[in-house]
């Protein structure tokens, strides 16, 4: 195997990362493809941005749509290899772009036809299949009659039936759904064209290995493979070298931006009370611009209406803004013209706006890329930042899996109260007094007829020095009040409502460890301890993806699994070779080791 190293612009990359270094391995015995490839890439260089793929005209108008401009490096070093039909295995961290780098030379190697699936893309979470079919369908734009379905659990079966009957030509999943459906015949699989792992290392982490195996079982046996993970752990790498054939291997490392630049928070909000939070917030951010993420079109325009409404200078960006005005809207937001912008996920991508100094989340992103790429628009420049993200009560167990993305801790916070706000207007007040002494104006004259005038108050109506100073303020203040005496009943309520979600979570997990000890393993296992718990983010997905690369075991020869607080318990088969457990002692979880050892 040969390897071709090449350096890569690293300007481009729309996330917090910036690329090191690409490698590219591919095969010598592959010829025919190594011509088409070279053509391929003469091309390449006599063009530029997406032109140079070979695109048909209309993928390349809606690229331009969407403002895409330039590729990133694991979309520059991927499409060539994918749109010759070669197997691929990708090892790229999340916010690259990755999904657009498998996506749009999908979209321009199929047809519809009968109506039966070409391709399947597996997903970890359903989140992350609803935001790759939504990007499927963004890029689909300009093909005409491809359609694409999200199938996943928690939805409705009998609706994924009919969608599929209908007729579908990209389906994008979790595992055990796509199981369900290929089990009741309802996923047609010998059409099957091209099958893409997604997040294969996150797949791995929550035990679903088995089930792709399984998958992969029913698939035809000539197709195009690709898999993507950020990380490339032996079962992986047994997995890709078991079922992908020649495969394209591309390398993007990347080091992250300096994580401390951006400081992360969140607030635990109910629905019903999250545009009063968000006025609350907005009412003490001394920011100089902000973006607010909504997660659809029809939220973006509510709130901006209730933002302006509420004598914000606000725009919106979102997809039914057309192209033009995106582009004005984009050189008010740098020149100061507009302070708040609120925007989807898709209609903010390659923003890239110094004056941004603080990011809301709304609505809570479908996946850990989103995430990504919605903070990575404060902080530019080597400028600080700032992060809010409004979470429900049952959105709160996300956060865990953010913080390992990020690599590092989110913060809580309190919506402000009118105490709080009170205080910070009259801090904010102060400021601008103090400054103002500071602030010599180049106009002596308008300086000097200002002085006459306080004389002037002074001795014709008789005012102190202190009457015209509060005169003076409350002209300054204008008409509405300093201070707020708003209703804040709601706060309480919230408040109350958050304690007594936590107390009900803890109960619950109390009496979860107190039913799980209480059961002895079953007769062909032992119970072990780990050092790592709640309070190093781990989940149980981590813990068997860890055992299962170093012990070879399969998920489902692994059994019970608690975790705590400082540590966890594991019920592991009886007889484990020594060599095994002392090389589980040094496994790490969350960047800890787990240090593994018998229960009492």
């Amino acid at each position: 195997m040969t390897t071709v190293k090449s350096n890569v612009d690293s300007t481009r990359l729309e996330n917090t990362e910036d690329i090191k270094s690409t490698e590219i391995s591919s095969t010598d015995n592959y010829s025919e493809g190594d011509e088409k490839l070279s053509a391929l890439n003469t091309e390449l260089h006599s063009q530029e941005g997406f032109s140079s793929f070979g695109f048909s005209d209309g993928l390349i108008r809606t690229l331009e749509k969407k403002g895409y401009k330039e590729p990133t490096p694991i979309q520059k070093e991927a499409i060539p290899e994918l749109m010759l039909g070669r197997d691929l295995l990708g090892q790229a961290q999340t916010g690259t772009g990755k999904t657009a780098a498998f996506a749009l030379p999908i979209l321009e190697r199929i047809s519809p036809t009968n109506g039966r699936p070409q391709v399947l893309v597996l997903t970890p979470t359903r989140e992350l299949a609803l935001q790759v079919a939504d990007s499927f369908n963004a890029y689909a734009e300009g093909h005409q009659g491809i359609k694409i379905l999200a199938v996943y659990g928690g939805s409705d079966f009998r609706s994924q039936i009919n969608a599929l009957k209908r007729g579908v030509d990209v389906v994008v999943g979790t595992p055990g759904r796509v199981m369900d459906h290929m089990r009741q015949s309802t996923l047609l699989q010998k059409e099957l064209q091209t099958l893409v792992l997604d997040e294969a290392d996150e797949m791995l982490r929550m035990g679903f290995i088995d089930d792709i195996e399984w998958i992969l079982e029913q698939l035809p046996e000539e197709k195009q493979m690709i898999l993507f993970s950020a990380t490339m752990p032996s079962e992986i790498r047994r997995l890709s070298k078991r079922y992908l054939h020649n495969p394209a291997e591309i390398t993007i490392k990347a080091k992250k931006k300096d994580a401390q630049l951006i400081r992360q928070k969140y607030i635990t909000i109910q629905n019903s009370y999250k545009l009063a939070a968000l006025k609350r917030v907005l009412e003490i951010s001394a920011k100089e611009a902000v973006i607010i993420f909504a997660r659809t079109k029809v939220i973006t325009q509510r709130l901006a209406e209730a933002l302006e409404a509420a004598n914000h200078n606000v725009a919106v960006l979102n997809g039914d803004v057309p192209q033009n005005l995106r582009e004005r809207t984009i050189e008010r937001l740098k020149l100061g013209g507009i302070d708040i912008l609120v925007a989807t996920d898709v209609a903010a991508r390659g923003l890239d706006v110094e004056r941004i100094e603080l990011v809301i989340n709304y609505d809570m992103p479908f996946d850990t890329e989103a995430y990504v790429h919605r903070i990575g628009r404060t902080g530019r420049a080597g400028r600080n930042g700032e992060a809010i993200l409004f979470v429900s009560p049952r959105e709160k167990s996300y956060l865990n899996n953010l913080e390992r993305v990020v690599g590092q801790k989110i913060e809580k916070m309190e919506v402000p109260n009118n105490e709080f706000i009170n205080q910070f207007r009259i801090e904010k007040l102060k400021t601008e007094l103090a400054s103002e002494t500071e602030n010599k104006k180049d106009d002596d004259k308008e300086s000097s007829i200002l002085s006459k005038l306080v004389d002037e108050l002074e001795t014709e109506f008789e005012m102190s020095p202190r009457q015209v100073a509060m005169n003076a303020l409350k002209l300054a203040t204008g008409k509405s009040q300093l201070l707020i005496n708003e209703d804040e009943s709601w706060l309480t309520k919230q408040d109350t409502f958050r304690r007594r979600n936590e107390r009900y979570d803890d109960r619950s997990r109390s009496r979860r460890r107190n039913s799980f000890d209480s059961r002895s393993p079953e007769k062909d296992k032992q119970r072990y301890r780990l050092d790592v718990g709640h309070k190093d983010h781990v989940k149980p997905g981590n813990i068997v993806g860890a055992i299962a690369n170093e012990s070879g075991l399969k998920g489902k020869m692994i059994g019970r699994i608690q975790i705590f607080e400082d540590h966890s318990l594991v019920d592991l088969p009886k007889g484990m070779p020594t060599n095994i457990f002392h090389n589980l002692k040094r496994v790490k979880v969350m960047n800890k080791e787990l240090n593994i050892t018998l229960s009492n």
